[in-house]
């Protein structure tokens, strides 16, 4: 089923939970609301489920409006951040209330339940009460009796976070798999932006009840149009601080107190109509060097903290009054104290308007 919302807006008085929010779903498609808490993806996803009704704008699924379809008649499955599960019922009875109250016939019900169950991974615990299981098992529950209706559209409000870090992972596939397998449209309401970059086909983000951009995640992490997508899609996150733009002949030299680097031609360019512009750089795409004696590669600065990640270190690098982080490998040797420098991949180097916080790269 497809899904397009058309300036979708949702108001309660003065305050406004979503405004002018446009975008399509293609059938089959894996999507996500990004963003921070209050930036109107949950009250995005509750119009879309029919639980609030919107204040101004259209929701179509195909080419049928719904604004005014109650949720039963939508045909929807909704998995919940606290899977709402009765603590009364068995599994069985859980996964089955959906068919219940459409009045199934026991033995078309009994047959459905099982199947999903067993797809679930849970056919062995149907006599089970939600206490008795884990929280991994109750998830599989809450989306077990999402898909038992076998509806047209998936929504999600944060399902996976009350589980531990393993587990979120295993579910994340999880998911994923099974909405492939299925081919169910499905939206996934998130304020992690690990889930939405491993799981979603498109991200919408949203901030202050706003659709900032609505792409796939590599076109997001790779050419972020605005500088809270730059700082908020990514982990760790986009350095970002403010340089004095310079030009010398052919070169475009990017200056602040205690750190200079040099911008390719083709990215400086864009910005030259700009004294002073926001540079912004992830911290896989800086190198860290040693401070080696009459050196004049990179820019020099001093170690202020490492934080083993395992794989990497995370190394806030200090320049007078400016951090950077730095993805360094363990291997090197840092201590609090050490002089290093830092090289920029300036084909990596984003740039934004200090001003209208907007890239001067991408339009």
């Amino acid at each position: 089923m497809r899904v397009e919302l058309n300036d979708l807006t949702k108001r309660w008085g003065n305050v406004t939970g979503a405004d002018n929010i446009s975008l399509d779903i293609q059938s089959g498609e894996f999507v996500a609301f990004l963003g921070p808490s209050g930036c109107g993806k949950t009250t995005t996803l509750l119009m879309v489920a029919g639980i609030y009704k919107p204040t101004a704008g259209e929701i179509r699924f195909d080419d049928r409006v719904v604004n005014q379809v109650p949720p039963k008649d939508r045909n929807i499955g909704m998995v919940f951040q606290s899977y709402a599960l009765y603590p009364h019922m068995s599994v069985r009875q859980n996964i089955g209330y959906p068919l219940k109250l459409k009045k199934s016939p026991a033995a078309e019900m009994e047959q459905r339940v099982q199947r999903v169950a067993d797809m679930m991974g849970i056919g062995h615990l149907l006599d089970r009460r939600p206490a008795q299981l884990s929280g991994g098992q109750q998830q599989r529950v809450a989306l077990g009796r999402a898909l038992v209706k076998e509806p047209s559209l998936l929504l999600f409000d944060e399902p996976l976070s009350n589980l531990d870090a393993r587990l979120r992972l295993t579910m994340r596939s999880e998911i994923k798999r099974l909405q492939l397998d299925l081919g169910i449209t499905s939206i996934y309401v998130t304020h992690d932006q690990v889930e939405a970059m491993t799981m979603a086909d498109r991200i919408a983000v949203m901030q202050e009840g706003k659709l900032q951009a609505y792409a796939p995640p590599n076109e997001l992490y790779e050419r972020p149009r605005t500088t809270f997508i730059a700082g908020f899609v990514g982990n760790p996150p986009m350095n970002l601080f403010d340089v004095q733009l310079m030009r010398e002949g052919d070169r475009y030299l990017a200056k602040r107190q205690g750190l200079e680097f040099e911008l390719p031609p083709e990215r400086g360019s864009r910005a030259a109509a700009k004294a002073e512009v926001t540079v912004g750089i992830r911290p896989e795409d800086i190198t860290l060097l040693p401070d080696a004696a009459g050196s004049n590669e990179g820019s020099q600065g001093e170690v202020f903290v490492v934080e083993p990640l395992g794989r990497d270190n995370l190394v806030d690098v200090r320049f007078d009054d400016l951090h950077l982080f730095v993805l360094a490998d363990p291997r090197q040797t840092l201590k609090i104290g050490d002089p290093v420098r830092l090289q920029f991949d300036g084909d990596k180097v984003q740039l934004f308007d200090p001003e209208t916080e907007y890239s001067l790269l991408w339009t």
